[in-house]
């Protein structure tokens, strides 16, 4: 980490500490869990018993935490032998304090280290808490730190001292389990976020303005694009006709790009055989993610498929192949089922139900390097037309045992996706952990108009499935090989896409892309007439870009309202073009164009060239 990232760290973690000496002053029974630092902040676990903490109350806690920070208490750190820290916890009334120091105590190194790590700034997994610390190799002393009248057993790193912990703000209160475990008390865990200054801080909370104003739930209620029903069940999103050409426009664009470089259409069943899974390695790895259905016929083991890999090898396995016929390149856009969480569950961002825009491309070795570099090519084209800054991730794996396959191929694609990212000159960073299991990524990672990275195009290389599955072609002397397979998906799951999308344009789709691209708003009814021929003109206009073959979709509002309350209206709907026409439009035989940037005059003959520059 950077000196700058280390000191924000560190603010962070002070600011964490400070939050919990705050509220010990308002209610001095209070229990404390854990407070590490999270992305952009901080929060700590706390246990107040009946007493709720609500955002009524957040003003009086940033008062107090202000005092704290004036007052400028040195962070002095100490140590003390595990059993004098449990006196300590015992005679604080710190129940969770003691049970992490009793965990410490009876099961040394292994906690140790793992509190250790989560307390460099990651939330806690399942099962493990606290701000514990221990060296790895002792178990003897544990570490605390103290500021004034407030001590807290801590790892740090903290500042120098409370009055230089940045700007900060109370954001929310939930409710979490203590150490992860349903079984387990309730806390209530308080948030905060904290930059180095007040105008940083201004910048990030402005950034979460413009979030709520762009939440893909809501602008997916206001501008009718999909539902949700308690009847179908959660996670189970249902698109609307506006929606559905949305997502369409979405899929027929990637196809297209896809269907440009060789790649032909597949379609494979929604339901297969536990057989199929457990062949590629799934079963093992995601069987507690996978709907599993019954046949009343057979005897069968099915489930609902959760992706599409193992069925497009079945095709690729279905006749003999030789090396002339290589590569050969699937494409399939389909819904696959994930029994996901509830808890984990949110608008279109993880759902039940994934349309995934899948390929794959069974290849031989000397084949990668071109493939890659077309489906780089893709990616950049279609998040280019979007208007989003993409920068890649390569994923790798990491030492532990979650990967299938021999570790001299994850080094060979390791270095191949690697070499492929330079040579396209594209801006990356690496990252172990974030690998599939059975082959490594490069992950696209887009920038929105507010300045989010969200990961939404992959390229996988494998070199795992098709040994499992004994794939095989000729090769120039009749010799079977193994083929490479390359994974690929421009939109990812195209329900995470659309979230994406939607609050990246706040709902002002571009034209090309918009459900209802035009809307005819008439002045009064003598140009009806008039309006016939303009309806005339846009139907027979054809737009080629990006998706070849889209036919203007329009409405028109000639209803005997004001022509105020139907410009307010069609803009609420974000109506990317709105045509105006009246009496003196008609006699000179123009209309008027409203877009979100301009307002101008075209001649009606010149409407098909205009609307096929946007």
């Amino acid at each position: 980490m950077s000196d700058q990232h280390d000191e924000l760290h560190a603010m962070r973690h002070s600011l964490a500490h400070i939050t919990a000496q705050a509220v010990q002053h308002l209610w001095p029974n209070a229990k404390f869990g854990v407070g590490p630092v999270v992305e952009n902040g901080f929060y700590y676990d706390i246990d107040l018993g009946d007493t709720k903490i609500s955002e009524a109350n957040f003003g009086k806690i940033e008062k107090e935490m202000r005092k704290i920070i004036a007052a400028n208490y040195t962070f002095d750190r100490s140590e003390k032998p595990i059993d004098e820290a449990l006196e300590w916890a015992r005679a604080a009334n710190q129940p969770y304090k003691i049970e992490l120091l009793n965990d410490l105590k009876r099961e040394g190194t292994t906690l140790a280290s793992e509190l250790d790590a989560a307390m460099m700034g990651m939330e806690l997994p399942a099962g493990i808490g606290g701000s514990a610390h221990q060296e790895v190799k002792s178990v003897v002393d544990v570490s605390f730190y103290t500021d004034g009248d407030f001590t807290d057993l801590c790892r740090g790193p903290h500042v120098e001292s409370t009055g230089r912990v940045g700007a900060f703000k109370l954001m929310r209160v939930a409710g979490a389990y203590w150490r992860g475990n349903e079984k387990n008390p309730q806390m209530q865990r308080l948030y905060g976020v904290a930059f180095a200054t007040q105008e940083e801080l201004n910048q990030y909370l402005e950034m979460l303005e413009q979030a709520r104003l762009r939440d893909h739930r809501r602008l997916g209620k206001d501008l009718d694009l999909y539902t949700m029903s308690s009847l179908v069940g959660s996670g189970l999103p249902m698109f609307t006709p506006r929606g559905t050409i949305l997502r369409d426009l979405a899929s027929q664009y990637s196809n297209q790009l896809r269907q440009q470089r060789g790649f032909q259409k597949v379609w494979t069943p929604h339901i297969t055989k536990q057989d199929l899974y457990e062949a590629s390695g799934h079963w093992a790895k995601f069987g507690d993610e996978l709907f599993l259905v019954t046949s009343q016929e057979t005897s069968d083991k099915m489930a609902l498929k959760p992706m599409n890999c193992p069925h497009h090898t079945q095709i690729f396995a279905s006749q003999p192949r030789s090396y002339r016929d290589m590569p050969v390149r699937y494409l399939e856009t389909t819904t696959d089922y994930r029994d996901e969480k509830t808890g984990e569950l949110g608008g279109l961002n993880r759902v039940r139900s994934l349309t995934q825009d899948d390929s794959h491309v069974f290849a031989r070795p000397d084949q990668i390097e071109q493939e890659i570099d077309g489906l780089l090519a893709s990616a950049r084209e279609l998040y280019g037309t979007l208007g989003m800054k993409l920068r890649v991730r390569l994923s790798y794996r990491d030492d532990t045992d979650a990967y299938l396959g021999d570790k001299e191929l994850w080094n060979s694609a390791q270095t191949q996706l690697k070499a492929a990212v330079e040579k396209n000159q594209l801006d990356y960073f690496e990252q172990d952990g974030e690998a599939a299991f059975y082959g490594p990524k490069i992950d696209f990672m887009a920038t929105d108009a507010i300045g989010r990275e969200h990961q939404v195009a992959t390229v996988q290389l494998d070199f795992v499935q098709p040994e499992r599955f004994k794939l095989q072609y000729a090769d120039n002397e009749g010799n079977s090989q193994t083929p490479v397979m390359i994974h690929c998906a421009l939109l990812g799951s195209i329900e995470r896409f659309l979230s994406v999308f939607i609050e990246h344009t706040s709902g002002w789709f571009p034209f090309w892309s918009a459900p209802e691209q035009l809307r005819i708003l008439t002045i009064n009814d003598t140009v009806l007439d008039y309006v016939d021929e303009i309806r005339t003109i846009l139907s027979d206009t054809i737009l080629m870009k990006p998706v070849k073959y889209n036919e203007v979709r329009f409405t028109t509002d000639d209803r005997n309202e004001s022509l105020g309350k139907k410009i307010r209206e069609a803009t609420a709907m974000k109506i990317p073009v709105q045509l105006i026409v009246g009496p003196k439009d008609k006699e000179v035989r123009e209309v008027s164009v409203r877009t979100q940037s301009a307002e101008e005059k075209i001649t009606i003959d010149n409407l098909a060239d205009y609307l096929k520059n946007l």
